[in-house]
Parts: structure tokens; sequence; C-alpha cells
């Protein structure tokens, strides 16, 4: 480790700044074993990871899209969510596939620095999403007399336009840091796509500073929409007491199970991920770390949601009528 740093500060000290040599890099994945990869391949095909992910989002945004009934502000966050996980997983999953089953598993250094700017759009988005549905539950339980007023459709695009935003600054924050350090070799990611922490170990120069930005904006980008998150959950469970109906009761404490279950298994990882110190990260950690958040979760979400949701249900049946 110690020559390794040393190789690092002499290319850095022979002027290194702001240049990389390194026109590609190579991903080593899961494996470096053929046959483990075949396996992981057929486990990721046949068992319906990606193409349910896909099938699954895709159809809960089409049922809400032609649903009238679910031309609602709750629907709408969740449609912008089933869109993030599936443009999420569609980011990473179809090129770890290929390179699973391929000898030639490089990446561009453009190719690398795009993935990296939209996966991190992405998930960025998708924790403020997730803090705009925790307030939809807050004023539907807590303000359901309001409900219609407070949560216009001018708030709900608002909120979702703002998330967005969000995401596209803070993304090319977190990516101007990270690819604006030198890569001199070696040119091997240990990890199925190019995330940051495994990408900024290949830098021939000081990442103290990249490191600092990453816990930063970690704590602003994961911490704040958390805060938020447990604030609406607290006042909610506070308020459900209070209703008088016991199926109301039920209704409200089961859909906010729902969204904490989604939130636990988003968040909670990409906190392991993003705000520790990266000489504590283990790339094998990292990428099973990396497989829940960007691949499980994405497939878990329209299970979540669809089992316990009768509208959801109401809806597919319909549509299937139709058909």
């Amino acid at each position: 480790m110690s020559s390794s740093f040393s190789r690092r500060k002499a290319i850095h000290s022979r002027g290194w700044r702001n240049h990389s040599s390194v026109t590609e890099f190579i991903l080593l994945g899961f494996s470096r074993n053929p046959r483990t990869n075949w396996i992981l391949f057929f486990l990721f095909l046949f068992l319906f990871l990606y193409v349910f992910t896909v099938l699954g989002n895709g159809l809960i945004v089409t049922l809400i899209r032609v649903d009238a009934r679910l031309h609602t502000p709750v629907y709408f966050f969740l449609s912008i969510l089933s869109l993030l996980d599936l443009s999420y997983a569609t980011t990473t999953v179809p090129q770890m596939l290929v390179h699973l089953v391929s000898k030639n598993k490089t990446i561009s250094y453009v190719g690398c620095v795009v993935q990296m700017y939209v996966f991190l759009t992405l998930g960025i988005t998708e924790t403020w999403i997730f803090a705009a549905m925790a307030y939809d539950r807050y004023v539907a339980i807590c303000y359901p007399l309001h409900y219609r007023f407070k949560m216009s459709q001018t708030l709900c695009v608002l909120l979702a336009v703002s998330s967005a935003l969000c995401g596209l600054s803070c993304a090319l924050v977190y990516t101007v840091f990270a690819m604006n350090l030198p890569y001199c070799g070696p040119n091997e990611i240990n990890h199925f796509f190019c995330e940051i922490p495994a990408v900024l170990k290949l830098a021939c120069a000081d990442t103290s500073l990249s490191d600092q930005v990453d816990f930063i904006l970690g704590f602003i980008l994961l911490l704040i929409p958390l805060s938020l998150i447990l604030a609406s959950y607290v006042r909610i469970f506070m308020a459900i007491p209070k209703i008088r109906s016991t199926q109301g009761k039920i209704k409200a404490f089961s859909t906010c199970a729902l969204h904490i279950t989604v939130v636990t298994m988003f968040c909670i990882p990409c906190m392991v991920m993003y705000m520790r110190p990266g000489s504590e990260a283990s790339p094998e950690d990292d990428k099973k770390l990396a497989l829940f958040y960007n691949v499980i979760s994405a497939f878990l979400n329209p299970i979540i949601y669809s089992l316990q949701n009768k509208d959801v249900k109401r809806a597919f049946l319909k549509l299937v009528e139709n058909e």
C-alpha cells in the first residue's frame, strides 16, 4: 500500500496535473472466473431480476397513466419512483450482463464519466422523491380535509422538478471532483460499473478532498432527506391513534410501513457506501451494497407497492379485462 502511495505521489510530482493518460477502464465485475460469470448471468437472466425490474416498474407507470383513479399525488410520485428505478437499473445492469459473458470488459473514459453522472443523478433524485412521498403521506393522514388543497398539482410538479434539479446539479459536482483527478494507470476498476468510490481508488493523486466532498454531499443528499422523512413519520405515528376507524388506522400504518421499507432498502446501503472513508471500503462489500440498492431494491419495489395496494391491483385487473 505504501509503494502504491509513493508511486502516485511520484507521478503527481512529475506534473500529472488534471491529466489522465487512461483512455478506457476495465470493469472486473464479480469474478475473474468465466464459469462463475456464466452462472451469475443465468441467475440474473432466468430469475428475472432485470427483466422483472423493467416489466414491473414499467407496468406501474402504465397503470398510473391509463387509470384516471390513480391520478393522485401519491401515485404521481410512485410513477416517478418507478421510472427512476427502471432507469437506475438500466444504467448499469445491461452492461454488467454483457461483461459477465464477454471477454471484453472495457468501458471508455467518456462512457465511464457518463455512466457515473447518470447513475448519481437518478440516485440523488430518488432520495428527494422519497422525502416528497413522505410529505404527501404526512399531509394525507394529518390533514385529510385539506389534502387536495395542500397537495396541489402545482406543488407536486414543483417537488418533482426540484428533486430532479438537485440530482442534476449535485451529480455534476460529484462527477467533476472525481474525474478532475489524474488517472495514469492501472485502469482496472474492481466493480461492475463506474461508481465513484471504486474509480477514486485508481487516481494517482491525493483523494482526500474528493473524500471530503463525498462526505459533505452525502450528508446533504442522504441525511437531510432522511431527516425530513423521519420528521414526517413521527408526526404521522402521533396522528394515527387519533384516527377513529380501525380500518383507517390499519391502512395508514400499512402505507407508511411500505414506504419506510423501500426507503430503508435504498438509503441505508447508500449511506454506508458514500459516507465512510475510502480507506475503510472493501471492494467486495462495495459490490454487494451496490447490487442491493441498484438492482435488488428496484426489483422489489413493484412487488412491495403492488401486493399490498388494492388500487394498483384494481387498475391491473381493469387493464387485463379491457385487453
